[in-house]
């Protein structure tokens, strides 16, 4: 799939595709940050939700956090934008 001209620059696997901006300003601070993990959530979600921008929020429990785990798409359905728990998110 293709991103539209509004969305960041992606770089391709491994471990995934994700944007400059997951590579370099997520990754970084958050050394803890489980790339199988992020994997499986995208792989098989438990909630997926589409914002108005066309992004993909997709949940998935995370046992290194005992808490949910929102991992942000690119509205392409395959480039990691974003990850973070997600303490509100109701199972």
């Amino acid at each position: 799939m293709t991103t539209s001209a509004d969305e960041p620059e992606r770089l391709p696997p491994p471990p995934f595709w994700r944007t400059r901006y997951f590579a370099f300003d997520v990754l970084p601070p958050r050394p803890g940050l489980d790339l199988l993990e992020i994997r499986r959530i995208v792989a098989q979600p438990k909630h997926k939700l589409v914002q108005n921008d066309g992004r993909i929020r997709l949940y998935g429990y995370s046992e290194t956090l005992g808490s949910y785990r929102r991992v942000v798409l690119l509205s392409d359905g395959e480039t990691v934008h974003n990850a973070f728990p997600d303490e509100d998110f109701p199972p």
